[in-house]
């Protein structure tokens, strides 16, 4: 039997008082909702004060369409913003290098300078808004690109409040939107965590991401372990640069997937809280309880999304949005079901959206925190994942670390074994994928999708190319000259980058002058 500390007042459909949280009546819980390890959520109060962030990932074409779409998901309930960046953007590049073209826009928004960034965000105000932007490589760029097109509208930096995803050790592990090789983009990526201690107070400054890990191929448990793993090396690489712990671990956030499973996710969210109160305190000695809690953004698995019925990718998104609310997570983007043939509609980001607000205003799920805490099989799950997890990270421990580990491909051969074992179990159908290997006698209507048309990159060329030649030629050589000088340097980067970048010099052209000092990174073969 379930007892409660207090009566909250909030009430089911049918008049039954329901409290704040639950413990058992026996005594065994080792700690309530909001207390260290923060197994049952970092709040007592979990959704009953503040819901989730609704932060739906969008960015398509150049910064003008992306605008619209902003706009159309905040006029439609959106509460937070979260920007897709194309592949040229993401790998340094500019919208009319020969290596971007057929690339720009695609799969995100073109960004080649700041007039780009105060273009994406026009009429928006960045300090009643956060943003999320998923940039790693290049995230010292186009946060200050953000911090400066934010000037533009008379905003200061210590007002702005977002997240840059900045985690560079999965790209390596998983994704693949690598620049330069990981010692050199570690310091870029501390250099940011000390340049927001003191100017952007209020910003996130990394989201350490298991989601990529686990879209391509990894386990509930490895992408636990090697997300957390990967946060130990960040935590490290900052002490190691002369920060305090308490200075900027309360800053971190992470990222991660939910799949299919719908019980194993809720018991992951909760077994990497656990995991990370412990790093925190016992391993790295972090007093402030924040520094202790794990913050988490989630998206719904886009793997797990079907060309085949794609519909049906309705419910699919619906199972994994519950199971990351039962876990606690404090912002959530939900997939649109047309994800696995294009970018997502009006229609179809909308439904996404409404998903989420379904469930927060007619479920019931947010009147209590972890209200499937003391269920026999999510405890059990819960303790599992965490004890297998932990393992898993004691053998990244003995291979060196994170940044050693994915240096000897340990990260990438797990989970390619990982995936190769989940494909088989899809191609027998001892896995069951509704549409797709099992009940696929019907069909369901065609499905309109978006597409960005080939105008939309030559408007993206003759934009930077105009901005290029409207700039004095002299100065921004200077203003780059002085970014490969402190590149070779141990000085914070991000203060020479910021005076380049204001002066609208572009993202290839700082990304290349570090190329110059740093190298580019080429990966060994995993076999």
């Amino acid at each position: 039997m379930a007892t409660h500390p207090e009566d909250s007042g909030a009430e089911t459909d049918s008049g039954l008082s329901q409290a704040a949280f639950y413990v058992a009546a026996d005594g065994v819980d080792r700690a309530s909702p909001g207390e260290f390890p923060f197994t049952r959520g970092i709040r007592a109060e979990g959704y009953r004060k503040r819901l989730w962030t609704m932060r739906q990932y969008a960015g398509f074409g150049g910064a003008e369409q992306t605008n619209e779409r902003f706009r159309y998901l905040l006029d439609a309930g959106q509460t937070g913003l979260s920007v897709a960046f194309d592949l040229p953007t993401q790998m340094g590049y500019d919208s009319d290098d020969p290596i971007a073209a057929g690339e720009v826009g695609r799969v995100g928004v073109a960004i080649d300078s700041l007039a780009d960034m105060e273009l994406l965000f026009k009429g928006i105000p960045l300090d009643k808004v956060t943003t999320s932007m998923t940039i790693n490589a290049p995230a010292a760029i186009l946060l200050l690109m953000y911090e400066l097109a934010a000037k533009q509208q008379g905003i200061g930096a210590n007002e702005l409040g977002g997240t840059i995803q900045n985690d560079i050790l999965k790209e390596y592990a998983a994704r693949g939107t690598y620049i330069f090789p990981p010692r050199p983009s570690m310091r870029l990526t501390t250099d940011i965590f000390a340049y927001c201690n003191e100017y952007m107070p209020r910003w996130n400054t990394i989201s350490i991401s298991g989601y990529h890990m686990r879209e391509a191929g990894a386990t509930a448990v490895q992408e636990v372990a090697f997300t957390l793993a990967n946060g130990i090396a960040y935590v490290q690489a900052a002490l190691d640069a002369g920060l305090q712990v308490d200075e900027f671990a309360l800053r971190l956030s992470f990222f991660f997937n939910v799949g299919n499973d719908f019980f194993e996710e809720v018991a992951k969210f909760r077994a990497a809280r656990t995991l990370w109160a412990g790093v925190m305190r016992d391993r790295f000695g972090a007093h402030d309880p924040r520094s202790q809690s794990l913050r988490f953004h989630a998206q719904t698995s886009g793997a797990t999304l079907a060309a085949q019925q794609p519909l049906n990718n309705v419910a699919r998104v619906t199972l994994q949005a519950l199971a990351a609310v039962l876990g606690g997570t404090q912002s959530l983007h939900t997939n649109a079901y047309d994800e696995a043939l294009a970018l997502p509609s009006e229609q179809a980001a909308e439904i996404a959206l409404r998903t989420q607000q379904v469930i927060a205003y007619e479920s019931g799920v947010a009147r209590s925190t972890d209200p499937l805490g003391g269920s026999y099989l999510v405890e059990s799950l819960t303790e599992r994942l965490a004890r297998e997890a932990l393992a898993l990270m004691a053998r990244v421990d003995e291979l060196g670390g994170a940044i050693a580990a994915i240096e000897q491909g340990f990260y990438q051969e797990q989970i390619q074994d990982s995936a190769y074992s989940q494909q088989q179990r899809i191609e027998s159908a001892t896995s069951t994928v509704v549409g797709v290997n099992r009940f696929t006698e019907t069909s369901q209507p065609d499905v309109e999708v978006l597409r960005v048309g080939a105008e939309l990159e030559a408007e993206q060329v003759r934009r930077v190319r105009a901005i290029r030649s409207s700039r004095d030629s002299q100065h921004v050589a200077a203003l780059i000259a002085a970014v490969t000088e402190a590149a070779r340097g141990e000085a914070n980067l991000l203060p020479p980058l910021r005076e380049a970048l204001a002066a609208y010099v572009t993202v290839g052209e700082v990304c290349n002058a570090l190329r110059q000092v740093f190298g580019a990174y080429r990966p060994a073969s995993v076999l």
